[in-house]
């Protein structure tokens, strides 16, 4: 069971008007691999509960292989539940599906694109297919990739050309580029070097506070955590170990680190979890 930091009785609880995301018992197994373990299910996420409020940057904090990177998919109707529930602004993701598409976007490690088109051309495509119109596209990518530290002379460049880290920072400007409501970022800044990371952190905080978007955000990294999240999860296992702010999960922990109160927690160092754990999802 997670150890919940719980609102004060004067707070009291959220309304349901200030929920982003709400998960109640997620559940999601795969099949393990190997042919002596081809019967046996892997639970990836083992009823996981928690919930997002509108506004606010949640950081999912664990190794690779924790779950961290499956139940994102789940959130953004990639993968589905095989059991529990989860809405987006009240919308069931299951139920109302393209509701919930029309409100998120999501960011991977491993983004697709078209190659040998530039990264305009990336850019453009993927706003017709939400309804932007190619100009607008235009004027908006022109923006966002120089505030990611793309200069307008690779704007026309093909992707194929474009560093993995530049690549990456495409990858997050497509999915800025809708102003999504819910914007969900899964390892967004992995592969970058400490200037790209730094670019992208600065610009996500720019987004919440001046388009009033919601960020749920995984990573292993547990400075970024601590820098971008106002609440953080810790999930271990498949399993919600903690969630609180940076302050609390210390205060519970007893420690005076992010680090020690993972420990602590989950009984291991995160780059110990790291080095062993395999993803469970394909």
């Amino acid at each position: 069971m997670a150890l919940v930091i719980e609102r004060t009785i004067d707070q009291g609880p959220p309304a349901a008007s200030d929920l982003a995301l709400v998960a109640k018992n997620v559940v999601k197994a795969f099949h393990a691999s190997g042919k002596d373990e081809k019967n046996k299910r892997i639970r990836a996420v083992d009823g996981i509960s928690l919930s997002v409020l509108r506004g606010e940057i949640y950081g999912l904090l664990g190794a690779n292989g924790s779950g961290k990177s499956t139940l994102i998919r789940l959130f953004s109707t990639l993968l589905e539940a095989d059991s529990g529930q989860v809405t987006i602004f009240g919308y069931d993701i299951r139920d109302d599906e393209m509701a919930v598409k029309r409100l998120i976007n999501r960011v991977s490690v491993e983004a697709s694109f078209f190659k040998k088109l530039s990264a305009m051309e990336n850019l453009v495509y993927a706003g017709r297919l939400y309804g932007v119109a190619p100009a607008q596209s235009r004027l908006r990518g022109t923006k966002i990739l120089e505030r990611l530290g793309i200069d307008a002379k690779r704007h026309d460049e093909p992707l194929e050309k474009l560093s993995r880290g530049m690549q990456q920072k495409v990858a997050i400007a497509r999915a800025f580029l809708t102003a999504p409501t819910l914007l969900l970022l899964d390892e967004p800044t992995t592969g970058l070097d400490i200037r790209s990371k730094r670019e992208v952190q600065a610009f996500v905080r720019e987004l919440r506070a001046e388009h009033d978007a919601t960020i749920l955000l995984t990573t292993h990294d547990l400075e970024e955590a601590e820098r971008l999240s106002d609440r953080i999860g810790i999930v271990d296992r498949g399993k919600l170990v903690a969630e609180g702010t940076v302050a609390e999960l210390l205060t519970n922990a007893n420690v005076s680190t992010l680090e020690e109160a993972f420990m602590g927690l989950t009984g291991h160092k995160l780059e110990d979890a790291d080095e062993r754990s395999e993803p469970h999802a394909p």
